[in-house]
């Protein structure tokens, strides 16, 4: 199969590098390898261009360029925040997150965590979380929009609450990033994690964002790169790329958000039309207008996707990260506990290099594999012999 019959509809997983992002990061990787930290000239272009990255991003983020660090992506990022909370508030060893977080939250070890479930829709009951708050709470971490089913927590209000409570706040803007209008320096967050190639970067690149009144601890020590808040060499090129992801997504950011929503919706609208016994996870809250993760009766996600992967259609059974496991989705089992959604759901992520063919071809082909599936599902009738 050739790249030109690839139907990818898995963004949420990871996304196609923007040629300009390739064009920026290339001088980077071939004639200015200098060492940002290095003292003459030819290092002081790798320095100018890890400034630029920092500004772009914070343009994107509505922040200040100094309160960005640049890490090697969202995991890093969401555990330095983590470990660094409950380093510093040594006496405090309790955090509140949600059901629904990536497994870089989820899996954290050595501390007291109240996890908040959500309803049949994926939404979180705000007076819960401020309830599960307590005196040693180190740390609230819930993520701004959830990868597999595209909810969005209502950010803003829960950071309000933290603030009442004078608890620090961390939300995981992985799939949030690039997609909804950020304005940190108006939004008591304290604490965001962000990965570059949820954007059109490249992978093994991110950022943290450290609201500046909020204390620090680094959870990579090092030579005092960056601001010594991320010890290590930086990844110049990657960097470089993720400021120029970040500046194209602010360029594009009401444009792309109208008409991947446009190309989102017309999918969803026709399969749920077009194929019986088919739900649409998450549709009572708000969500990503790229997401649409869609649960079909009668099948398992498994099959399906080996179907569709026939047919040149790439899209996931839910977060990437767990693809593999035999483990259903957490997301989804929060979601309906007594349900199978889980193992019969598949989802559907759009950006900005998916055509109106691609929509059309993918409109044509999921309903004939699921219809396929379940034939294949069906007992075949005994015929009595006379």
């Amino acid at each position: 199969m050739t790249d030109n019959e690839i139907i990818y509809l898995d963004n949420n997983a990871t996304t196609q590098l923007d040629p300009a992002v390739i064009e920026e990061m290339l001088p980077f990787l071939t004639r200015h390898y200098g060492n940002p930290s290095s003292g003459y000239g030819f290092a002081a272009m790798a320095r100018k261009a890890i400034n630029l990255a920092r500004e772009r991003l914070a343009a994107l983020l509505g922040c200040e360029p100094t309160e960005l660090v640049f890490t090697s992506g969202g995991t890093e990022s969401n555990n330095a925040v983590i470990n660094s909370a409950l380093h510093l508030q040594a006496r405090r060893g309790h955090l509140v997150s949600s059901a629904v977080e990536h497994s870089a939250v989820l899996r954290q070890t050595g501390c007291d965590v109240t996890f908040l479930g959500v309803d049949k829709h994926g939404n979180l009951d705000l007076a819960e979380l401020e309830a599960a708050i307590r005196p040693e709470t180190a740390l609230v971490s819930v993520m701004w929009a959830n990868n597999e089913t595209g909810v969005i927590f209502p950010i803003e209000k829960i950071a309000e609450i933290c603030r009442e409570k004078g608890v620090p706040f961390h939300t995981d803007a992985v799939q949030a990033t690039a997609k909804i209008p950020m304005r940190l320096r108006d939004t008591p967050i304290n604490f965001l994690s962000l990965s570059a190639h949820k954007f059109h970067g490249s992978k093994g690149v991110g950022a943290l964002y450290i609201d500046r009144r909020t204390r620090f601890n680094p959870l990579i020590a090092g030579g005092g790169q960056e601001n010594g808040r991320r010890g290590g060499t930086e990844n110049v090129a990657s960097i470089v790329g993720l400021g120029k992801a970040a500046e194209q997504a602010l360029k594009y950011l009401t444009e792309e958000k109208r008409n991947i929503r446009s190309m989102r919706d017309r999918f969803e609208k026709s399969v749920v039309e077009n194929v019986s016994g088919v739900s649409v996870n998450g549709e009572g809250a708000a969500r990503l207008s790229n997401t649409s993760s869609l649960s079909f009766e009668g099948i398992e996600s498994s099959a399906a996707l080996l179907l569709l992967d026939r047919q040149g259609i790439c899209c996931s059974a839910g977060s990437a990260c767990r693809t593999g496991s035999q483990e259903a989705s957490h997301v989804l089992r929060a979601m309906n506990p007594n349900g199978d959604d889980a193992r019969r759901s598949l989802r559907f992520s759009f950006g900005r290099f998916n055509t109106e063919a691609q929509i059309n071809r993918a409109i044509e082909f999921v309903p004939k594999v699921i219809e396929k599936l379940r034939q294949s599902a069906r007992p075949t009738p005994v015929t009595t012999a006379r």
